[in-house]
C-alpha cells in the first residue's frame, strides 16, 4: 500500500491543506471526527481521491487495562466512514487506577511511555490482539517521545518493537522526531533503533517539529522541523522505502507557503537518502526471552503505572529509581498541557478570566488530577472558581455563573457546597 507524502488534517488549516499542491494523504485525529458524517473539507478531498487515515490518541494500548469496547467501537466506526486502508494508534498509556490497583482512575491527558519491560511487552499484545480483532483494517502502532525513563528496562526501543511485531503482526509508524526527542531526552541512539526495529513492517512515518529548552527536548508539534529530525528521516529512508511520509503540526499554525516549504524540505531529504548507497546491515539477533514469569503482569503493570501517573498528575511521592528532576518538567508539562486544551475545549473562561486564566488553572489542577476528560474539566474548574467566590470582578463571576449553569446545573453552587469544598480545602492543605 503505498500512500505517499501527506499532512496531518486539522480543522484549523483545513482550507490550507485542501489547497496544498502534492497532498496524497492526509491523516485526522479520530477523536476530532464523528461517528456518523465527516467535516466538509474531508469529504472533499476523500471525493478527489486522497486517503484519509485516523489516527487514535485516547486506546492507551500500553495500559494495564484491556482496551474499551467502546472506544474500539468508536475507532471501528470511523474507519468505515472513511474507508480507509489502516487506522493508528499509540504505544502507550493514558491512564491508570481502576479494580488493578484499587485507586481512583487517572488521566494524563497525554501519551506516557510504557515500560520496556517483559510484563509490559505481554500487557501490550495482549491488548494490541483484543484491538485487532475489533477492527475492519490493519492497526499500525507508533513509538511515541518520552522526557522520562523507566528504571529496570530489559528491552531497548528496537528489541521492543520488533517482539511486539513478532508476536502481533501489528504494523509500525514510526516517528523520526521521537526517536530524536528520545536521543536528546533519554540518550538513546537512532541508528541503534532503527537497526533493531522491523522496517519491512513499517507503514508509514511521521515527521513533526519541537524545541530544545535547558536540554530537554519538547515533541511540540508547533515549531518548524528541525535539520537533526531530518537527519533521522534520511537514516530510515536509507535503510527502507516507506509507504508513506506525513508532517505533522496540531499548533502556531504556519502560513500556506512555510507549510509547503517544510513538506519540500522533507521531499528532499527523502530523495537525497535514496539516492546514496544502500546501507548493508545485518539484523541483531532477537532479544533473549526471559524465564516463565509468575501469572500477574498486568497487575504489576498496573500498579507501576499508577504510581508514576500519581506523581505526575496529584504529587504524591516519586517511585524509586525516577529522575525525580525530569519527572518535574513531565509533571508541568502536562499541567501546561491540560490548561491549553480546557482552553480550547472552553474558550469562554479564558476570555472570562483574561490574563489570570492560566495561573488560575495551574493552582486548581495541581493536586486535582483529571479523570473524565477535558469537558468535565473544564466544569470542574469553573465549579472550583465559583464555591472559592471567584473571580473577583463581580462581573466576570456573573458571566462564569452563567456559562457553568448553561452547561452543568440551573443553579450555580450553593452555600452548603462552599462550606464543604472550604473544609476539604483546609484538610487537605490545598
Amino acid at each position: 500500500m503505498k500512500l505517499g507524502t501527506g499532512i496531518g488534517w486539522r480543522p484549523e488549516i483545513a482550507d490550507t491543506v485542501e489547497a496544498l499542491p502534492g497532498i496524497d494523504w492526509v491523516e485526522a485525529v479520530a477523536e476530532n471526527l464523528c461517528e456518523d458524517h465527516l467535516p466538509a473539507s474531508l469529504v472533499r478531498l476523500r471525493e478527489r481521491g486522497v486517503t484519509v487515515v485516523p489516527h487514535g490518541v485516547s486506546l492507551g494500548l500500553g495500559g494495564a487495562d484491556r482496551p474499551d469496547p467502546g472506544r474500539l467501537a468508536g475507532l471501528a466506526a470511523r474507519a468505515g466512514l472513511l474507508g480507509t486502508p489502516l487506522v493508528t494508534e499509540h504505544i502507550a498509556f493514558v491512564r491508570a487506577g481502576g479494580q488493578l490497583s484499587a485507586s481512583p482512575v487517572l488521566e494524563a491527558g497525554h501519551l506516557l511511555p510504557v515500560p520496556r519491560t517483559w510484563d509490559a511487552l505481554d500487557v501490550l499484545c495482549e491488548n494490541v490482539r483484543i484491538a485487532q480483532d475489533s477492527l475492519p483494517v490493519p492497526l499500525a502502532l507508533e513509538n511515541i517521545a518520552a522526557l522520562i525513563s523507566w528504571p529496570g528496562e530489559e528491552l531497548t526501543e528496537g528489541q521492543f518493537l520488533a517482539e511486539l511485531v513478532e508476536r502481533t503482526g501489528v504494523r509500525l509508524l514510526i516517528d523520526v522526531a521521537n526517536l530524536h526527542t528520545n536521543h536528546v531526552n533519554r540518550g538513546e541512539d537512532p541508528s541503534t533503533a532503527l537497526d533493531e526495529l522491523p522496517v519491512e513492517a513499517i507503514a508509514y512515518v511521521h515527521v513533526a517539529g519541537g524545541v530544545e529548552k535547558d536540554g530537554v527536548w519538547h515533541d511540540t508539534h508547533a515549531h518548524p522541523v528541525t535539520r537533526p529530525v531530518l537527519d533521522v528521516l534520511k537514516q530510515l529512508r536509507s535503510r527502507v522505502d516507506p509507504p508513506g511520509v506525513l508532517l505533522e503540526r496540531d499548533d502556531d499554525f504556519p502560513p500556506a507557503g512555510e507549510l509547503a516549504g517544510e513538506l519540500a524540505a522533507i521531499r528532499s531529504a527523502l530523495a537525497s537518502a535514496a539516492a546514496a548507497p544502500p546501507a548493508g546491515r545485518q539484523r541483531p539477533a532477537r532479544a533473549p526471552e526471559p524465564a516463565p514469569r509468575a501469572v500477574g503482569a498486568r497487575e504489576r503493570t498496573g500498579l507501576s503505572q499508577t504510581a508514576l501517573l500519581s506523581t505526575l498528575v496529584a504529587g504524591t511521592p516519586a517511585p524509586d529509581g525516577f529522575d525525580r528532576r525530569r519527572l518535574g518538567v513531565q509533571s508541568r508539562a502536562l499541567a501546561g498541557k491540560r490548561a491549553e486544551v480546557v482552553a480550547k475545549v472552553a474558550p469562554e473562561l479564558p476570555e472570562i478570566l483574561g490574563g489570570g486564566y492560566r495561573e488560575a488553572f495551574l493552582a486548581y489542577a495541581r493536586n486535582r488530577p483529571m479523570s473524565a476528560g477535558y469537558r468535565r474539566d473544564a466544569l470542574g474548574f469553573a465549579e472550583h472558581l465559583l464555591v472559592t467566590d471567584r473571580p473577583a470582578d463581580e462581573a466576570a463571576r456573573r458571566r462564569l455563573t452563567r456559562w457553568w449553569q448553561e452547561r452543568a446545573a440551573p443553579r450555580p453552587p450553593r452555600r452548603g457546597t462552599r462550606l464543604v469544598h472550604a473544609a476539604r480545602t483546609a484538610l487537605l492543605g490545598r
